[in-house]
């Protein structure tokens, strides 16, 4: 029996990047991963390997940012598996820009996929966990992907900041205004440091300009001296904790922010 055996997750994101791997990681502990992402094509391969791994997953059109392809994606998971235990809010960007050169027009594209994101998912979403959560010993999980910029400061993107700073609020406050409910759903959010991901190299490429280092692997050297583990984070890192907060192992925790960062916050 794995750790997830019998759940049923949707993912946001998931075609590439910490989202795939969070798929890949809850499909090898028993889940029944909905692999979802604007890009179809990728998420549907996502799903195949998982498939022919010997897990299960099905992929799904997900434009996160409009309510009523989140309600077509749920009513088809909740068709195909006939519940949903856990969300998880993965799909985010990142503009790495000075927010004086940001656009009304990209700053709001940022904040419909980083936040209005999350509300949607977790408002649409909602009925079927609490249904789910009835059901199981630790409760159904909604799992909030924020990011150190939602703790600390995010000098090469503000902007970036600030939606991950709501992110991070909206996830302690729901979490509590679930539990004063008596809802059974724990919300919890995820705060990774510099990931090795195609969204981290866009950070890393901001942080070497502002430093003015042209040479990528010295790019790459600065972002691991930050970190006082000395590397950067994998996609791994972050499934592990993932499939921990979304496990019935976390049952008494919710409305908190789990840091993975190699103790760059620490600080």
């Amino acid at each position: 029996m794995g750790r997830m055996q019998d759940k049923v997750v949707l993912i946001s994101g998931a075609a590439r990047g910490i989202g795939a791997q969070i798929a890949t990681r809850m499909a090898s502990e028993g889940a029944f991963v909905f692999v979802s992402d604007i890009l179809d094509d990728q998420a549907a391969e996502v799903a195949a390997k998982i498939t022919a791994d010997g897990g299960k997953a099905e992929s799904l059109l997900l434009d996160v940012t409009r309510e009523l392809s989140w309600q077509v994606a749920v009513d088809r998971v909740l068709n195909i598996a006939g519940k949903l235990d856990v969300l998880v809010n993965n799909a985010g960007m990142v503009l790495a820009q000075d927010f004086e050169a940001v656009s009304l027009e990209d700053w709001q594209t940022m904040v419909d996929v980083n936040m209005t994101s999350v509300f949607l998912g977790s408002k649409v979403c909602a009925p079927a966990l609490k249904q789910a959560g009835h059901n199981s010993i630790g409760g159904s999980s909604i799992i909030n992907i924020s990011s150190v910029a939602g703790l600390v400061a995010a000098p090469n993107d503000p902007l970036y900041a600030m939606t991950k700073g709501g992110v991070t609020l909206f996830t302690k406050s729901t979490a509590i205004t679930f539990a004063n409910k008596g809802e059974p759903i724990r919300v919890n959010s995820i705060h990774p440091g510099f990931i090795d991901t195609q969204m981290g190299e866009q950070v890393m490429v901001a942080q070497a300009k502002r430093l003015g280092v042209d040479d990528a692997n010295e790019m790459r050297a600065l972002a691991k001296q930050r970190h006082p583990l000395g590397r950067l984070g994998k996609t791994s890192d972050i499934a592990n904790a993932a499939l921990y907060l979304a496990s019935d192992e976390a049952a008494f925790i919710t409305g908190s922010s789990l840091v993975v960062d190699g103790g760059l916050t620490a600080q």
